[in-house]
């Protein structure tokens, strides 16, 4: 349909006359200054779900964050579930299509749908914007507007490579905590250049991770300060950080917090409305849990092996290795626990190790352990069977397991003779289980940045746990080994027993039974 036939948008290089007063509003937009807020103060449109077709009047929290969009170059903002962020934004990015001539306007949003809701809100506003505040089109579609000043609008989902090769004037990034990691990672790499000329960033989300690109952007927002240790108003990063909350909106109280608290759950209501890093997706490991989760530096290396703590003497260890076949793709991983207080004291990973070289820096670790335990009995080790687990065990036999200070443990839970443990569906469930319960009863120590960073993308997937598409679980599921075999040795040694027990060691009698005669 041509643009002159379509009476929602005002066609392009036409001459209008205005009066007095229109001059004076249109004059009031194009303030550099004040502009956005009068024009979403008093043309901008919005389609509210009650109350359906009014204008925006943002309250005074949104007009902060407008401030914000407008006044600085960078900005990320944090902010509670529908609270205006994105409708916000739209507002602003309208409004600088039409009074700042030339710009090219990005939107990049973890979901085509998200992308596209955006646009409608714009041109929403944009059809009912009188003919003397907006500027005419060239073209008008679903995923882009050209304005007749040479402005446009372009709307995507978030990719590696959105927005690569185009001269963008303003990005704006809608709920990037959301954006898959390793594409928000790669994206931003992407997109920093096509920034460094000049073009202006706003990013929205509430949070998720505290390890995702969203995050490390806002923590580095959040660090203000110069090179002389001044503070500043901005972070380190050159980005702006803004948060609002909850309680600032005026129709929202305590009764509405309570309301919300019982339909969402704590975890949901904290993450969505209180603005805390609490992951989205439904992880082995409680969400609330994972943010207590530091972590610490290793305290030694050896290689590659980082060393968390030295072992000691009269100690039981177990040595863990998920094997790969080394060529880049899936990482092999060794986890090393002291067993009687389930704390890992060591970890590997790498993927460009082959199987006979991994056997090697297993049977190292061990010795370095018998270095000090000075008990081979003391030490166990064992490796997953399965697929690659077979390669793992001819470079075993051939290494020879007396040359290994240690015991070889195998899975006898089938009655199968074959060495090491077999991972099914089932095993990993119930070994799944054992970890939740260890870590959130603060039973087991982690010690390893690089596993908490992997128990916060091990996610539900089918009727078991893996990794979220795009991550990696190596860490993970060497650890769930070394939990099988502590769970194996349990019943050998009193103090593992009570250590790995679900439930304090409490006698709990059963209800008498009571016989009645006939």
């Amino acid at each position: 349909m041509a643009l002159e036939e379509n009476t929602l948008v005002k066609a392009p290089y036409r001459r209008h006359s205005f009066s007095d007063q229109q001059l004076t509003e249109f004059v009031a937009c194009a303030d550099p200054e004040t502009g956005p807020e009068y024009f979403m103060d008093n043309f901008f449109h919005i389609q509210h779900p009650v109350k359906g077709k009014m204008l925006y009047h943002p309250f005074e929290y949104q007009k902060r964050l407008i401030n914000t969009y407008h006044n600085y170059r960078f900005s990320i903002s944090m902010m509670p579930r529908q609270t205006g962020k994105s409708t916000s934004a739209a507002g602003y990015l309208l409004w600088m299509a039409m009074f700042h001539p030339d710009s090219t306007i990005l939107i990049a949003a973890h979901k085509y749908t998200g992308s596209q809701e955006i646009m409608q809100r714009i041109r929403y506003a944009y059809e009912l914007c009188p003919d003397h505040i907006r500027a005419g089109v060239t073209s008008y579609n679903k995923g882009n507007l050209d304005f007749e000043n040479g402005s446009r609008i372009v709307s995507t989902t978030t990719t590696e490579n959105t927005g690569r090769g185009m001269s963008i004037s303003l990005l704006y990034c809608d709920e990037f905590a959301f954006v898959r990691p390793t594409i928000a990672k790669e994206f931003w790499t992407s997109i920093s250049p096509t920034l460094a000329t000049g073009g202006k960033a706003i990013i929205t989300s509430t949070p998720n991770s505290d390890e995702d690109q969203f995050a490390l952007l806002w923590k580095g927002a959040n660090r203000c300060e110069d090179a002389y240790g001044n503070p500043t108003d901005i972070g380190v990063n050159g980005f702006r950080a803004y948060r609002s909350y909850w309680n600032e909106h005026p129709d929202r109280d305590e009764k509405w917090a309570s309301e919300q608290r019982a339909q969402l759950g704590d975890d949901r209501f904290r993450r969505e409305m209180g603005c805390e890093f609490l992951i989205f997706d439904e992880t082995l490991i409680a969400p609330a849990k994972l943010v207590e989760m530091t972590g610490s530096e290793p305290t030694s290396m050896m290689g590659q092996v980082r060393w968390y703590q030295t072992p000691k003497k009269d100690r039981i260890y177990t040595v863990a290795l998920d094997p790969s076949l080394g060529t880049g793709g899936d990482n092999a991983a060794i986890q090393v626990f002291e067993a009687n207080t389930t704390e890992q004291i060591a970890e590997w990973k790498h993927n460009r190790t082959p199987i006979p070289e991994q056997i090697k820096l297993l049977a190292s670790i061990c010795n370095h352990l018998n270095e000090t335990v000075q008990n081979p009995e003391s030490i166990y080790y064992s490796v997953e069977n399965n697929t690659i687990g077979e390669a793992a065990l001819i470079s075993i036999n051939q290494y020879g397991e007396e040359n290994i200070k240690g015991y070889f443990l195998s899975d006898r839970s089938n009655n199968s003779y074959r060495k090491g443990f077999n991972t099914t569906n089932k095993s990993k469930l119930t070994a799944c289980s054992k970890l939740k319960t260890l870590i959130e009863n603060g039973k087991m120590k982690v010690r390893s940045r690089a596993l908490i960073s992997e128990l916060k993308t091990f996610v539900a997937s089918g009727l078991g746990y893996a990794a979220k598409v795009g991550e990696s679980d190596d860490l993970v599921m060497s650890t769930i080994l070394a939990v099988r075999m502590m769970q194996q040795l349990q019943g050998y040694h009193p103090e593992m027993d009570k250590q790995l027990r679900d439930f304090a060691d409490t006698y709990i009698p059963p209800m008498p039974f009571i016989a009645t005669m006939r």
